[in-house]
């Protein structure tokens, strides 16, 4: 549209330049070397505008001539470059379909007509690895690391390699080289954070939590969280020392995560400690509504040392009451009445955790239960120990696979920080073993013999709390509750779950 406007626009300009020429006759003359050339003005122009073509032409045709090498040399080296990206491309296609001979005939296609373009070096580092060929993927990443373009990219892969070959120290170095470079990568962040965390450089892994949420790599709600985590770990190893520091710490913890279970157990033994009995429960009770645990039960019981038994009992029927009666919290009301002799208050308190499949510590409660009140000869606290036997596990602190008696800040396996949570271990049947064959050859057939349960992973023993002496026969229970939750091959405090 608009280029029909102008060309209509031009055309009338052309028209309206010809009619003033027209209207306006004049007579143009030309002397060169002893001669005079007279015409008019209209045929000057015409000719001052077939000249001015004409050496266009010839203009363009001398340049065409002088610039035809460079325009060949220019037009094979275009040539030689969309091969090369065609070879890359298919290179990447190869490596992501997983094809290594496919892989590595292209990135050896592209390194030839590109040269060590980063792209190039990228595809023959992946083909490399792809075919198993680490000390080649490691010689491609080394060549970007010393590209100041692909630096970053270069120790990324040599992070990874050495996190094949477990050479931690390697890729630590590698991460922290790529964070002073890049601040803002992701994954050497992370690594990093990693490092310090399995170090227990808690100081040095809350500075990289502040880089990483102030860089915007975690949102905000992550980032409170691994600082409640860190603060904790810091608490937990001053608790013991340095109460004030830890105190200070676990406190700046429990602000910034209220529902920490770890967290708020060392504040409510600090804080019980220095007399602020009032501040203790407070924060106990936060994190007991949303999140009941056993742990903060026994924080929460112990709070006053001098309590009796009965003030005890007062105070699980309080948690109960703050968490609508939690099944932690019966069992809390369970022990503190067992250890109250009210055998019928606890009793109560089970009940709804055995109307259906109760769980290992249910069932070690009521044994406790029995043999308190009827003796060791009890058949009935007999029978809720070899129910413990095969009941479902209760909930334990898990990561990355692994079960533990106690939380700890970090994964023993990968490093991860924040990695254990409280919930229910699976509670499946083990493989069945292998095939066994009948001893009559004439008609052999396979029968599988079927396994039993994995032996059930050592659980806390549930005995009396307080200063009052044990119920009668705890030591007798005690024993049966340690038999029946310990493995086989012996008690750990931390196993692999599955």
């Amino acid at each position: 549209m608009w280029r029909a406007l102008a060309f209509l626009a031009l055309l009338a300009l052309a028209a309206f330049g010809a009619v003033w020429i027209a209207d306006r006759p004049g007579t143009v003359t030309v002397v060169w070397n002893g001669y005079q050339i007279g015409t008019s003005l209209a045929v000057a122009l015409v000719g001052v505008i077939a000249a001015a073509i004409v050496l266009g032409l010839l203009w363009a045709i001398v340049r065409g001539v002088i610039g035809l090498p460079d325009a060949l040399v220019r037009g094979s080296a275009e040539r030689r470059r969309a091969k090369g990206f065609s070879a890359l491309s298919r290179g990447m296609v190869a490596v992501g379909s997983g094809d290594p001979l496919a892989a590595r005939r292209y990135a050896g296609d592209a390194e030839r007509l590109l040269g060590p373009e980063p792209l190039t070096l990228l595809l023959k580092a992946q083909a490399a690895q792809i075919s198993g060929d680490r000390d080649a993927a490691e010689s491609a990443f080394q060549r970007m690391v010393d590209d100041p373009e692909t630096r970053v990219l270069g120790l990324r892969g040599l992070f990874v390699e050495a996190r094949r070959r477990e050479d931690e120290t390697a890729a630590r170095a590698y991460a922290v080289e790529a964070a002073r470079l890049a601040p803002s990568v992701t994954w050497a962040n992370e690594a990093v954070l990693e490092a310090h965390s399995a170090d227990g450089d808690w100081a040095s892994a809350l500075e990289a939590v502040e880089r990483r949420s102030s860089l915007g790599l975690i949102d905000k709600a992550t980032a409170r969280r691994q600082r409640a985590v860190l603060l904790t770990a810091i608490a937990g190893e001053r608790e013991a020392g340095e109460p004030e520091l830890a105190a200070e710490r676990v406190l700046q913890a429990v602000k910034l995560a209220p529902d920490l279970v770890p967290a708020a157990c060392i504040a409510g033994r600090l804080l019980g400690r220095r007399g602020d009995l009032r501040k203790a429960a407070k924060v106990v009770e936060a994190a007991w509504k949303a999140n009941p645990h056993p742990d903060l039960a026994t924080v929460y019981l112990g709070l006053r040392t001098g309590d009796s038994v009965r003030d005890r009992l007062a105070r699980a029927e309080t948690l109960a009451k703050l968490s609508s009666w939690d099944p932690e919290s019966r069992l809390a009301v369970a022990q503190a009445a067992l250890d109250a002799r009210d055998y019928g208050r606890a009793r109560e308190a089970l009940k709804p955790l055995l109307a259906d499949r109760p769980t290992v510590r249910s069932s070690l409660m009521m044994a406790a239960i029995e043999e308190a009140e009827h003796g060791a000869a009890s058949g009935q606290a007999r029978e809720w120990l070899s129910r413990a036997a095969r009941a479902p596990r209760d909930p334990v602190w898990i990561a990355d696979g692994i079960a533990s008696d106690t939380w700890a800040p970090v994964s023993p396996i990968t490093g991860r920080l924040d990695a254990f949570a409280w919930r229910e271990p699976p509670n499946t049947l083990a493989p069945s073993v292998p095939a066994v064959e009948p001893e009559e050859p004439e008609a052999p057939q396979h029968v599988l013999v079927p396994a039993g349960p994995k032996p059930l992973a050592p659980l806390p023993t549930i005995m009396p709390t307080g200063n009052t002496p044990p119920a009668p026969g705890a030591d007798a229970v005690s024993a049966g509750m340690a038999a029946a939750a310990a493995p086989v091959s012996g008690e750990r405090a931390v196993r692999r779950i599955g």
